[in-house]
C-alpha cells in the first residue's frame, strides 16, 4: 500500500535479509542483546552492533538509538526500546517505540527501514494487536510528512506474518472507514 509518497510492505522473511538501509532491533531499554531479533541481528551482524548500542545506553522505554549494522547488508541499526530490563511490554510502548524508530530514520536521512513485529517474542505482545498498532503509528507518521520511501514488516514464519497482516489490516479499514470500528 501507499501512505503518502512511502511504499508500506507486509512480508514474510528473514530480517537480517532485508535491503532496507535501516533495520529495527526490538530492544531493551538497557540495549543488550539478547534472544529474538536482538539476537538474530547480533549472530549475523557481529557482536561490535551491541557493544555501539550498550555504550549509548541506557535509554528510556519508548526511544531509539542507531548504531552501524556490522556485517549485515543494512547500513543502520536502529534499537527502538520497546521493552524495560523486565522484558515486558504493552500497547503504549509499542507505539512509543515505533514512533521513536520511524522519527530516528528521518533524522538519520533513511529512505527505506524494515521493522520486526515489536513486542511479539520475549515481550508476549499478541501478534495481530502489534500488526495493528504498529500500522496505525505508521500511517499516522507518514501522512504527516517524512522522507521515508519505503517501509516495510518483516515476519518470521507463515503464522506470524498472517496474524500480523490481519492485524494491520483492520487498522487500514478503520482509517478508509472513519467511525466504523
Amino acid at each position: 500500500m501507499r501512505i503518502g509518497a512511502a511504499e508500506v510492505l507486509i512480508l514474510q522473511g528473514d530480517l537480517t535479509e532485508s535491503s532496507a538501509e535501516a533495520l529495527v532491533n526490538a530492544a531493551n531499554s538497557e540495549l543488550w542483546m539478547g534472544a529474538g531479533v536482538a539476537g538474530a541481528l547480533k549472530r549475523k551482524g557481529g557482536p561490535e552492533i551491541e557493544r555501539e548500542a550498550m555504550a549509548k545506553g541506557p535509554i528510556e522505554v519508548g526511544e531509539a538509538v542507531s548504531t552501524g549494522a556490522g556485517r549485515l547488508p543494512a547500513r543502520w541499526i536502529i534499537h527502538a526500546a520497546v521493552m524495560g530490563p523486565d522484558l515486558r511490554t504493552d500497547a503504549a510502548k509499542i507505539r512509543q517505540a515505533t514512533r521513536a524508530a520511524l522519527r530516528l530514520a528521518d533524522q538519520l536521512g533513511i529512505r527505506s527501514i524494515a521493522f520486526p513485529a515489536l513486542g511479539t517474542g520475549v515481550g508476549g505482545f499478541p501478534m495481530a494487536g502489534c500488526g495493528r498498532l504498529m500500522m496505525e503509528v505508521t500511517r499516522a507518521y507518514l501522512a504527516a510528512g517524512s522522507n521515508l520511501a519505503r517501509v516495510e514488516f518483516v515476519l518470521f514464519g507463515a503464522a506470524a506474518y498472517r496474524e500480523f497482516r490481519e492485524g494491520a489490516e483492520v487498522a487500514s479499514q478503520e482509517v478508509e472507514r472513519p467511525g466504523i470500528s
